[in-house]
């Protein structure tokens, strides 16, 4: 294998960067022997998610119970919350009968049982408390209840320890996926958003699963990467989509069985974790569905803009005209796949379809962000590009909890906050941004960073899947 593709000579903004340290990468430099590129690249990430972790110590040193310091301090999760909110902190598996005492769980399985898990762990951590009296109490009052507010704290610890693997895995696959472009991975490993989003939720396991895929479907390993988007399918719904890229890839590759095996393996691995939550409770499982079909107009949303604008706005409007679009823009990106002069990358049709489904939800959680890194970091590998999307996201990351905590608008004003809907269409509008620069690449693509001759198609595409 030829050396690795040094950003200090390929990127014009890591070339003048180096100058400040001797300038770029020379012609015989070995670099140090043991600090490979992917060794680099998973102490970064380690270190991002430390930094993650440090960032929401107010909230921990709060026992996670101040409105205002969780949103002025930007340090929120949903994690504590749900500890007691859906009654783990009572020992009621997800999915399962609690007699109406708390809500579903509005989680794709796995990561309920992941959840679940974590509180097993937490009890245990904390002497094993009397679940059965803690059953007795319902969900508005069990945070009272003696020990819940500190094991929620602990719940948190517990669950990022937990993710930190994910994080880490994530940045492995990243290295992988294109054996002579390893330092692409550090978009992701350096990324802000990921100190930031990592640990509000639990989607770092969606991002290992996708990176996964991605980095089996390199080593020509469909069953592999076919089992990963089933399992990131029942953590998250957007690793689904994944399936599109491959599709118009295997299309034009003439690979069409290969794409039937990673669908077959996809839709089995979905089924293995699904049924048993489905068998034992049906209700209790189709609660992410049906809520997700019913909800209205929410955080980030160009439709919150909208309604909050004046305008009727209901959830079957929502899902209709958002459901036109998202079905256009695949349409679009199979359109471009099949009609390009070369054969695009996955990375890079896996982020048009994405960023399509994300511009017209109904939600936009500030851990969305994280559903694009990845991808961005592979489909655009450019630092200045990269860092134009990323202050686009980091913008709204800071806006949105002043929306929440109402900072950026007088309570009694009684108007809307003109400031976040500017957040909003600052997110959309770098996102915009780098969705044209990728379609932009795949017409013309002397000037995708990965295939700069304008002559190969995917050069991480194994020559043969079988």
């Amino acid at each position: 294998m030829r050396e690795p593709v040094r950003p200090s000579r390929t990127d014009p903004l890591v070339t003048a960067a180096s100058e400040s340290i001797g300038g770029p990468s020379g012609e015989r430099s070995a670099g140090h022997p043991w600090w490979t590129p992917v060794r680099v690249v998973l102490a970064v990430a380690a270190l991002a998610f430390v930094v993650g972790m440090v960032q929401k110590t107010p909230c921990v040193r709060d026992d996670w119970s101040g409105e205002k310091l969780r949103y002025g301090a930007m340090c929120y999760s949903d994690v504590p919350y749900l500890y007691s909110g859906r009654g783990f902190a009572a020992g009621y598996p997800p999915y399962t009968d609690n007699g109406n005492r708390y809500p579903a769980m509005e989680y794709p399985v796995l990561i309920g049982y992941f959840a679940y898990g974590a509180s097993w762990v937490t009890q245990t951590l904390s002497g094993s408390p009397d679940l059965e009296q803690r059953r007795l109490v319902d969900s508005d009052r069990i945070y009272g209840e003696p020990g819940v507010a500190a094991e929620s704290g602990r719940y948190f610890v517990v669950t990022a320890i937990l993710l930190a693997p994910f994080a880490l895995l994530s940045a492995w696959f990243l290295t992988g996926v294109h054996r002579r472009r390893p330092w692409d991975a550090m978009l992701f490993a350096a990324s802000p958003a990921l100190a930031l989003a990592g640990l509000i939720n639990w989607d770092l396991i969606a991002i290992a699963a996708v990176t996964g895929a991605l980095w089996a479907w390199s080593r020509g390993r469909p069953v592999l990467s076919g089992v990963l988007i089933g399992l990131g399918t029942a953590t998250k719904l957007y690793p689904l989509f994944l399936l599109g890229a491959l599709l118009v890839v295997c299309l034009r590759r003439g690979r069409l069985p290969a794409f039937y095996t990673a669908a077959g393996a996809a839709i089995a691995a979905w089924l293995a974790v699904n049924l048993p939550a489905m068998l034992g409770d049906f209700g209790q499982w189709k609660v992410f569905w049906t809520f997700n079909d019913q909800r209205g107009p929410d955080l980030g949303s160009l439709w919150l803009v909208w309604q909050q604008g004046g305008h009727t706005v209901t959830p079957g409007l929502v899902n209709a005209v958002s459901l036109a679009f998202f079905g256009a823009v695949c349409l679009g990106v199979l359109v471009l796949g099949l009609r390009a002069r070369r054969t695009p990358r996955i990375p890079q049709l896996a982020l048009l379809v994405v960023t399509g489904f994300l511009l017209v939800n109904k939600v936009y959680s500030p851990q969305y962000v994280l559903w694009l890194l990845p991808l961005v970091a592979l489909a655009r590998p450019r630092w200045r590009d990269v860092l134009i999307w990323t202050a686009g996201e980091v913008f709204y990351f800071g806006a949105v909890w002043l929306y929440l905590g109402g900072w950026t608008q007088s309570a009694s004003s009684g108007q809307p906050d003109r400031f976040y809907w500017f957040a909003i269409l600052v997110r959309v509008a770098v996102e915009v941004y780098i969705a044209v620069v990728v379609v932009r690449d795949i017409l013309q693509p002397w000037h995708d960073p990965v295939r700069a001759d304008g002559l190969t198609d995917d050069p991480a595409e194994p020559t043969a899947v079988a």
